[in-house]
């Protein structure tokens, strides 16, 4: 059995800056609340979100047991987070992707006309141990930030056209990300064990979420689920129905469960998903849009999505 798992980290960084706890006991306790639930999953590997600073996801990774390898993406945002892998299998990097695919335009960004053609963090794709293929992806957010810093819109007309940039954003970086996967899967999806995971900012319905799965049909607990059809070298099932009905969100925004961290396998691996599960029993908070609130406090306001595989 092989345990594969998603968590976004919630801002990791070390403390005393900008962005990270205030104080060195604050940083401690977040460290142990994280390695105590990496430790109670038991990943073989983890797809990791939010690495603020990579010395410390190694401050991390030195209080679990056992050798772990690290990867992350060398393409980091404006705040210096980015997406990578800790994994107790041997790591190679295959592509480190910012870049939307051509003939995809950029995308307005701004009320001046600006545009950006890149997407926020890089999409990082590694081979975990002899042949399994993941990619980390943590796509454009849904919490806005306004000109100046704000993150509070002067009016509702600028709280609509902000929200608009971030929509088309994300809706491209969704587009390089299926693209990435059409790169590796390159029509070989039945055989070629592919797993794109990552947080999405959106849930299972939502048109950039849907995106990624490819071809349309089969999706899981429809009839096609489990017939072949001439998509199944390019589809890629999303796990989420697959999540027990009580446990089906990874956070609580505003006080509402919202389900926006996913794992898709394609066609090689859908015989072979024992469980999937969405551990929220070390405490969700409800989060709301301030992220600096949240700066001191332990854990992450992200559940880890897992799967169980029969590999």
């Amino acid at each position: 059995m092989v345990v594969v798992g998603t968590w976004n980290l919630e801002n990791l960084y070390r403390a005393g800056g900008e962005f990270g706890p205030r104080d060195e006991a604050a940083y401690e306790a977040k460290l142990k609340a994280l390695a105590g639930t990496i430790t109670q999953i038991g990943p073989d590997v983890l797809g990791v979100q939010e690495v603020g600073e990579p010395e410390a996801l190694l401050d991390l990774v030195g209080l679990l047991e056992g050798e772990w390898h690290v990867e992350l993406s060398q393409h980091p945002d404006a705040r210096g987070i980015r997406v990578g892998f800790i994994s107790r299998l041997p790591l190679t990097v295959l592509h480190d992707v910012t870049t939307f695919p051509r003939p995809l335009q950029a995308v307005q960004s701004t009320d001046g006309g600006g545009t950006v053609n890149n997407t926020s963090r890089g999409f990082l794709a590694v081979q975990a141990g002899a042949d399994l293929t993941l990619v980390a992806a943590h796509l454009k957010s849904k919490l806005l930030s306004f000109p100046g810093g704000r993150f509070s819109p002067r009016d509702e007309g600028e709280r609509a056209r902000i929200g608009a940039y971030a929509l088309m954003r994300r809706t491209a970086e969704a587009v390089t990300l299926r693209g990435l996967a059409d790169q590796i899967l390159d029509g070989q999806g039945t055989s070629r064990p592919l797993i794109v995971l990552g947080d999405l900012n959106d849930e299972p319905e939502a048109a950039t979420t849907q995106i990624l799965l490819g071809p349309p049909g089969s999706e899981i607990g429809t009839p096609g689920e489990r017939v072949p059809d001439r998509g199944d070298p390019w589809r890629l099932w999303n796990l989420a129905p697959r999540i027990p009905e009580p446990e089906r969100f990874s956070r609580v925004y505003h006080g509402r469960r919202e389900l926006i961290d996913h794992i898709l396998i394609s066609r090689a691996l859908l015989g072979k998903v024992q469980a999937v599960r969405s551990i929220i029993d070390h405490g969700l908070p409800s989060v709301g849009d301030l992220p600096s609130a949240r700066r001191d406090t332990p854990d992450s306001d992200h559940a880890p999505i897992t799967v169980t595989l029969s590999l």
